[in-house]
This record gives C-alpha cells, sequence and structure tokens, in this order.
C-alpha cells in the first residue's frame, strides 16, 4: 500500500513537493484554505488588467542553469512561458541622483560596474569570485549531491553582507551600490548573512526572467503534474488540527469536520501556524515552541498595484530600485515623514516583448505595528480609517515614483493596495513578514528553521526551511524531500530526469 502524503498548503513549497512525491510513488493529498492554489505564487485581476502579488521575476532559468534544472524535473518546462530581462541592466539601482545597472554575467557586471567606479576593478573581480564561491560551496544551491556543509557555506553564514563586502571594497559609494537590491531579501546591516546575498546575487546574475502572463502559471502548472501523477489538491480545506498519538502525527482534521489520515505530514505553512494546529501534544518540547517563537521574522510589506493607461507607458524589462535616503540599508527603521526611504517598481509582462505595459507595482517596507489596529478585522471590511490609511500611503509612493518617473502619475488609471494585514490573510505569514523568518548571524544555528521537527513524520517545507523566493524555496523543497525520497536518488532525479526515476 502506498504511503500516505497529507501536504498543508498550496504555495510553492506545497505543490513541488507534491510533485516530487507523488512522482516517487506516494499517495498525495493537497489540502489548501483558499478557493485557488498557488499562495504567493497568486494573482488577481481587476477591470480586465492582472497583477501578480509575491513571484514578480526569476533568475538562473537557462538551460542548465540551477532553477532550469528544477522546472524540468517538476515537468513544467514547457507549460510556462518566460521574458528575458534587458542583459544590460537586469536590475537599475537609483542613488544619489545616478543610475546603476546590474548586467548579467561576471564579466559584464565587472565591465559595468568598472565603468562607474573605475578604480574598483581588481576588487570587483575579488567580490565575484567571493560571490560565485559562497553560491558553489553549497550542495543544494547547485544540486549537485555530496555530505555536509562547506567550511565556506559555513563561514559566510555567520558573517554579515555589510562586514564583508566593507572587507573587499574600499569605496562607500560602490559598497553601497552593491547591496542596492536590498528589497530582495529584507536584508539588515549586521544581521542579514552574506551567503544569503552571494546566493541573490548569484542566482540572478546568471539569468533574469519574468513569467510571461503571471506567476499563477506556475502554481497551475504544479497542479496539473500533481494529479497527472495521481495526487489531489482540495481547495477550501483549511486544516484546523494536526492529530498526534505518543509517538507521531497520525492525520488532520479541517475546519469542516473533514479528516484525513497520514504516514507523513509536511506543513508548507509558516512555522508558528503549524505550532497552532498542533495544540498542545507533548511531543512538542515547550523549549522548541519557545524557540520558534523568539525568531525575528522579516519585515512587512506595503503593495501598490498600478494599472496604467492603455499604450502610455513603455514596458520596462528591468526592476528599478530607488532610494530616498543615502544609503539602501535600514529602509526597515522610518517614520511617516520620511517614509518610504526606498522602494522596489516592477511591470508586469502579460505578453511575449509587450511594448507597453499594461500594470506595475510598486514595493517599500511596512511594519507591522503600523496597521495593528485594524489587526483581526476581515479583508475588504476594515472601515473607512484602513481605507484612508492606504491612500495616504498609496499617494506617498507615487509622489515618490513621479520624481524618478517623470509624468507617471498622470498615466495612471486606478491603483489597488496591500498592507501586511493582507499577507496575514493570504500566507498565514507572521507579523505580515514578506518573506518569513530572518536570517540573522548573531543567532547562528539557532535562528534557522530545520525541515525536520520534533515530531518524526511532520516536516515543514516553504521559504523559511532555506530561503525565500524561487529557487529558495525549491531549495527546501529539495531538502525537505530528500529525508524522504533519498538525498542521492533525488539529486540524480534532478540532474538527469530522463535517465532517472522516483518511483
Amino acid at each position: 500500500m502506498r504511503k500516505k502524503v497529507i501536504i498543508i498548503g498550496s504555495g510553492l513549497g506545497g505543490l513541488s513537493s507534491g510533485v516530487f512525491l507523488a512522482k516517487a510513488g506516494y499517495d498525495v493529498t493537497i489540502l489548501e484554505q483558499s478557493s485557488r492554489v498557488g499562495g504567493c505564487l497568486q494573482c488577481f485581476t481587476r477591470k480586465g488588467v492582472k497583477f501578480e502579488t509575491g513571484m514578480h521575476f526569476i533568475g538562473s532559468a537557462e538551460k542548465g542553469q540551477t532553477l532550469n534544472n528544477l522546472i524540468n524535473a517538476l515537468e513544467i518546462n514547457d507549460k510556462i512561458q518566460l521574458s528575458r530581462l534587458n542583459t544590460d541592466g537586469y536590475d537599475v539601482i537609483s542613488l544619489w541622483g545616478n543610475k546603476y545597472k546590474f548586467a548579467n554575467g561576471r564579466e559584464a557586471f565587472i565591465e559595468q560596474m568598472a565603468e562607474y567606479f573605475p578604480h574598483q576593478r581588481q576588487n570587483l573581480e575579488s567580490y565575484w569570485t567571493l560571490v560565485e564561491s559562497v553560491a558553489n560551496s553549497s550542495s543544494v544551491h547547485t544540486l549537485q549531491f555530496n555530505k555536509g556543509k562547506s567550511a565556506t557555506e559555513i563561514e559566510y553564514q555567520m558573517r554579515s553582507i555589510d562586514e564583508v563586502i566593507d572587507n573587499v571594497v574600499t569605496d562607500p559609494q560602490l559598497a553601497e551600490v552593491l547591496v542596492g537590491n536590498l528589497p530582495l531579501y529584507a536584508g539588515e546591516k549586521g544581521k542579514t548573512p552574506f551567503s544569503t546575498h552571494a546566493f541573490i546575487m548569484d542566482f540572478y546574475n546568471q539569468s533574469s526572467f519574468r513569467i510571461v502572463g503571471g506567476s499563477d502559471y506556475i502554481a497551475k502548472a504544479l497542479q496539473e503534474v500533481v494529479e497527472k501523477y495521481g495526487g489531489q489538491v482540495c481547495l477550501r480545506k483549511k486544516v484546523d488540527k494536526i492529530v498526534c498519538n505518543n509517538t507521531h502525527a497520525t492525520g488532520v482534521v479541517c475546519t469542516d469536520g473533514s479528516s484525513y489520515p497520514a504516514d507523513i505530514i509536511i506543513s508548507s505553512t509558516h512555522p508558528l501556524r503549524t505550532l497552532e494546529m498542533l495544540g498542545d501534544t507533548p511531543l512538542i518540547r515547550h523549549a522548541y515552541r519557545q524557540r520558534l517563537k523568539s525568531m525575528t521574522q522579516t519585515i512587512g510589506g506595503f503593495a501598490l498595484y498600478l494599472h496604467f493607461k492603455e499604450d502610455k507607458v513603455p514596458y520596462m524589462n528591468y526592476n528599478y530600485y530607488a532610494y530616498t535616503q543615502e544609503s539602501p540599508w535600514n529602509c526597515e527603521s522610518y517614520t511617516w515623514d520620511n517614509w518610504p526611504k526606498g522602494y522596489l517598481y516592477m511591470h508586469f509582462c502579460h505578453e511575449p516583448s509587450p511594448k507597453f505595459a499594461k500594470a506595475g507595482v510598486v514595493l517599500s517596507y511596512m511594519k507591522m505595528e503600523d496597521v495593528k489596529q485594524w489587526e483581526g478585522t476581515e479583508t475588504g471590511k476594515r472601515g473607512s480609517s484602513y481605507e484612508d490609511f492606504k491612500k495616504r500611503h498609496a499617494e506617498r509612493l507615487i509622489e515618490s515614483l513621479e520624481k524618478e518617473f517623470p509624468g507617471i502619475s498622470e498615466n495612471i488609471a486606478a491603483y489597488y493596495t496591500s498592507t501586511p494585514l493582507t499577507y496575514v490573510d493570504y500566507t498565514g505569514t507572521e507579523d505580515g513578514s514578506i518573506y518569513g523568518i530572518a536570517k540573522d548571524v548573531s543567532k547562528g544555528a539557532g535562528g534557522r528553521v530545520s525541515h525536520r521537527t520534533r515530531i518524526p513524520n511532520l516536516l515543514f517545507t516553504g521559504q523559511n526551511v532555506n530561503s525565500h523566493g524561487m529557487l529558495g524555496t525549491l531549495v527546501g523543497t529539495v531538502i525537505t524531500c530528500s529525508e524522504i525520497i533519498g538525498e542521492q536518488k533525488l539529486y540524480d532525479y534532478i540532474a538527469n530526469p530522463l535517465d532517472n526515476t522516483l518511483g
């Protein structure tokens, strides 16, 4: 008899875990509280215009690169279409009234940066060698099977981004530019490990793309593959309780009273939501609960979704990071008077090679405490004070955007907004966090969430296991599924899915 696997949540981590396990012969059931799959892969449509909520662009998706290998192994390569970002500047950093472009590829990146900082060429070489060294030291990020972590990986998980860069780069301005894409991982000075920065830089520098038509195509494609291999995805099934006996988990019960027995349970929800489902089972010790509860979350976000007037705003095939202060650091520490200190601005790719953009999004940091007074209220029913709050912030962001793109405000037909409360409602994250649990060099291994729990057949997956983003989450999936399928077997399959089998 096939072992029954229950997966809680149908975000990228849950769906991808479902694919690998269904292909390996397990009886997979994915339970999703919402009326559709996807989590942060979800999109929404207003007045005929589509908007993305989380997965705005991806990297390393060219043939032979890490994400491309994973996409092939998940069997969704022919189900999604990608649109390449500008190779001469996939990321553009606006600082001190200047624009700095990140070009794809090691040599192109160094050449471009050396044009801005000619006296730093040798340091740029050293910096990029270090980025590659750290990224390549991780077996899971390169999908090259080996045992244990390398000394390089461990070292740069314990050293902060700013400490390392300041030791390599001697120009303070270049050091600021190199962290210009901080919003991609909500980095904090003195806290976020250099390894996080290195993985992100390497991932997007290899190649960068948007998903044509929206990231929900990824979710739909993964669901199709799960079902192709005999798994099922059940919507409007919110798990209320994970049932345990004296030794292990035995199944789950949903809020509608339905129950599902299980040999293995994987939770792709935030670890604290999982603790709530476990209730007071003695299998989870108090010390473990307290450790999870004490972990710091990355900051939340305010999103401004822009619906542009027809054929008015040229499509921007790059990501734009703008700062109203002298540094990308410390944007999470703000007051109303200086918000936003920075933001990320992107366009939605509604068709291959669009000439004009139909929609865009502006993302900036927002603390949960800013919206605490409306906590516990329902989406769409939070009252006029909440709507006024969002309007003030939207207008402030549009005002900031106008300074970078004069005339943009008159080409906005409509806009929509979300706050950390929206993230809580739709993803179950703690405190409206954008990227889940924050990595902190001062906490070492104690600040990281293992895929294993104190219950032998209950595992975590999703962005909190490894990292966020498409590659980070899928790496978490590989870590979790390796525990069940076998590490060597899964790595061999991902490397050559045509020559290997999981079943």
